[in-house]
């Protein structure tokens, strides 16, 4: 609606008190921008801003001093899905804590044997720290009168069930608060009572606005009231619908409260949940913007001869100094591991940069779902902190389900309890129940005056079924029943990087027919199969991923040497023919170096490279020893099969059954592209080469780099070679992946299908 004169004749001697109200809308609260840009080109200076939701959010920032143009640069350069519920990455995550990140579907906490954690579909770690990062230079202002424009942010009591105007404290904790979509972000605690958003009362509150003394209120409202069903298509536009009610329902007769109404409903063509297409909406914005410049170029000529506000940033230096910190929330026994994560100490210089960096190298402990900051003056004027500490509980339960197609279904139940055993300690139990279970107990303790030192003792084990391929098909199945007990000590080089360590692992296996060998013979003509042995070992670990799945950046090295102390092997078979063997074999060193790198080449698409090199060097053999090579299988590297597999020696090559195929020698290639065409699906090309070796190392390396042997029929260094592409979606169960491989010698195309979580590998 435009302009009308007539309703802003007014004394000469009074300025009018003009009130801008920016309504609710999430993703399509962008199309206000262009409005305050028209307002900072028109030099009309609002006397109050009210803001509710993404409104909220706009309007603290202009009002605080941002310009229309800098609040447009930075809403164009944001990063919307990690901004709005985007977890931590994982290079923020501490190394002994990667393996355990985001391995699980859901999970609770258990206190005095209750559910106490609340759950949202979101998570705000990144948006707070950004909203705090943005309001720094007003840090000191507790009165939002006393901001560069007057501001106040709508927000809902939830437990009273009563509108809330958030107009002093914390400007971040106000933008924050206001923006609380019930379901989707956790509601913010508030003065005994709980804040949701805004606009569950009052989404476009330009009665508000009247009860100010407003004489003009310019309004932009993106929110719109009720949907016709035909847009009721999403869980999203479903949950807002139903979420907004009352204010919904009285949108029309704040509607009319406007002078002049920016009405951007017509023209958005996205919706709520759409910041993925923020730049257009910004463009929508302008529609309404610019029809409604004669009304503004008139208020601005009425306004001319009134003095206004003078609407800038204050002027902050970009570092300051933190005379003391606060910790609130933060239990004893994790003080020690926090201060030494965030490595802020009072009596020193910072910027917020610095603070964030500190404080998610804290989150990345995995003992918080949230850690928040604030500011305040200190009795001698000076800058104090806190850290405010939202601890998980002690006890977690966490459950995942998952199928593949070579272990089938499972469910994974996982408890992890924190500071039960020891402070600064945690205790893992996992169990996978399935047709294959398994299942590991891991304890780990951080010591050292800086929590750089930790120990890790896990007991593994695992009852699974093992197909025999000859010519590439399976001819029988085995029981393969593992049993490990690891143990480590290690130094973080970089408490989210890398660490180097030693440790002592002892193993046992046993691989026996499923079915009876007397009565169905089986190919190996095996009654039983066991190995055990101990070894010695020093390696070193580094990871600096940015996610669990699906990574676009970073690298991983692994590189590990291991000395047996000891290696016993029993083996009988049915064939009398056969000898039986109970004993020794000579000893052997293991030396293992791993290497993927990610790189994006362009924003959808990341490039993968890897490296991988394994060896078995064999002592001599002792008069009464039995040769490693001929039974030392269970020692030995498993390679087959796409995701990363549980237990120790195994890894993944497309193309291959799990298992498949096992070898003393190994070198690989693994050349792929990660292609990310639409929202979460990836598409992911890949080719993987090997040159592989059955024997001791000095057999394998003579042919390693011109392998002459076929790898599925024979014992002579062989050449895996295997091509293909993966269909993947990143979803709320999990990876889901489709994998179809041609593996060399058999000449066959191989499909491969999981989905959810699979029972991790405990191995850093």
């Amino acid at each position: 609606m435009f302009f009308i004169t007539s309703q802003i004749n007014f004394a000469q001697e009074k300025k009018p008190k003009v009130i801008l109200v920016l309504s609710g809308g999430g993703a399509k609260g962008v199309a206000h921008i262009p409005l305050l840009q028209a307002l900072d080109s028109l030099h009309i200076v609002p006397d109050v801003v009210i803001g509710n939701s993404m409104g909220s959010i706009m309007g603290g920032l202009y009002s605080m001093g941002y310009s229309g143009d800098s609040i447009a640069k930075l809403t164009k350069n944001i990063d919307w899905d990690k901004l709005l519920g985007g977890s931590m990455s994982l290079k923020d995550v501490g190394v002994e804590e990667k393996s355990e990140f985001q391995r699980y579907l859901a999970g609770i906490g258990i206190k005095d044997g209750k559910p106490t954690n609340m759950t949202s579909i979101l998570n705000d770690q990144n948006l707070r720290e950004y909203l705090s990062e943005l309001t720094f230079p007003v840090y000191n202002v507790k009165d939002f009168d006393k901001l560069s424009i007057p501001f106040k942010a709508m927000a809902t009591d939830v437990v009273n069930g009563k509108e809330v105007i958030l107009d002093k404290g914390s400007l971040a904790f106000a933008m924050r608060a206001s923006m609380s979509l019930p379901a989707v972000f956790k509601p913010m605690p508030y003065e005994g009572t709980l804040l949701v958003d805004g606009g569950v009362m009052n989404n476009f509150p330009t009665d508000v606005a009247k009860q100010l003394g407003a004489d003009i209120i310019i309004g932009s409202d993106v929110g719109g009231g009720m949907e016709p069903v035909e847009k009721l298509d999403s869980f999203v536009t479903i949950l807002m619908q139903t979420s907004m009610f009352p204010s919904n329902i009285k949108n029309p007769e704040n509607r009319k409260n406007c002078t002049i109404l920016v009405d951007h409903l017509p023209n958005l063509r996205f919706s709520t949940g759409d910041f993925n297409k923020s730049n257009e909406i910004y463009k929508d914005g302008k529609i309404a913007t610019v029809q409604n410049l004669p009304a503004l170029a008139e208020l601005a000529k009425k306004l001319q001869g009134f003095q206004q506000r003078t609407h800038e940033l204050p002027k902050m230096a970009n570092d300051f100094f933190v005379d003391t910190i606060v910790y609130k929330g933060i239990s004893k026994e994790n003080i020690p591991l926090v201060l030494a994560r965030t490595n802020i100490k009072p009596k020193a210089q910072y910027t917020t940069k610095d603070l964030i960096k500190g404080i998610n190298r804290a989150m990345g402990t995995n003992l918080f779902h949230q850690i928040t900051y604030n500011y305040f003056i200190t009795n001698e004027n000076k800058i104090g902190l806190t850290l405010n500490g939202f601890e998980y509980s002690k006890n977690l339960v966490n459950a995942s389900l998952h199928y593949d197609t070579y272990r089938g279904v499972g469910l994974i139940l996982n408890y992890t309890g924190r500071n039960i055993l020891a402070p600064s300690s945690r205790l893992i139990i996992t169990a996978d129940i399935a047709e294959q279970p398994k299942g590991r107990v891991n304890f780990q303790k951080s010591f050292g005056k800086n929590k750089d030192w930790w120990w890790s003792s896990e007991l593994y084990g695992a009852f699974l079924k093992q197909e025999l391929f000859i010519d590439g098909k399976s001819a029988d199945n085995m029981l393969y029943n593992a049993f490990e007990f690891n143990n480590q000590a290690n130094r973080n080089l970089n408490s989210l990087k890398s660490f180097i360590g030693i440790g002592l692992d002892y193993h046992y296996t046993e691989v026996k027919p499923k079915n009876d060998p007397y009565l169905n013979p089986n190919v190996l003509l095996l009654k039983n199969y066991n190995f055990q042995d101990a070894e010695v070992n020093a390696h070193y670990s580094y990871n600096d991923m940015d996610k669990v799945f699906f990574a676009t950046t970073g690298t991983i090295i692994r590189a590990n040497v291991n000395r047996s102390l000891f290696s016993n092997a029993n083996a009988s078979f049915t064939d009398p023919n056969l000898t039986n063997y109970s004993g020794q074999t000579n000893g052997f060193t293991k030396l293992g170096f791993g290497i993927e790198k990610r790189m994006l080449l362009q924003k959808k698409i990341t490039c993968m490279i890897g490296f991988d090199a394994n060896f078995i060097f064999e002592d001599k053999l002792q008069n009464n020893d039995v040769s490693f090579s001929e039974y030392g299988y269970a020692a030995k590297y498993f390679l087959g099969g796409i995701l990363p597999s549980s237990g120790n020696n195994r890894f993944s090559f497309p193309g291959l059954h799990e298992d498949e195929v096992n070898v003393s020698q190994f070198m690989g290639v693994r050349l792929g592209a990660q292609i990310n065409p639409l929202g979460k699906i990836y598409i992911t090309p890949h080719f993987n080469m090997a040159s592989v070796g059955f024997k001791n190392f000095n057999e394998y390396i003579d042919d390693a780099f011109s392998p002459k042997g076929n790898w599925d029929k024979s014992t002579q260094t062989s050449l895996l070679l295997s091509g293909g592409a993966a269909l993947s979606y990143q979803s709320i169960l999990g990876p889901i992946h489709f994998d179809t491989s041609w593996i060399n010698n058999i000449d066959k195309m191989r499909l491969f299908f999981s989905v959810g979580f699979s029972f991790n590998p405990s191995n850093l």
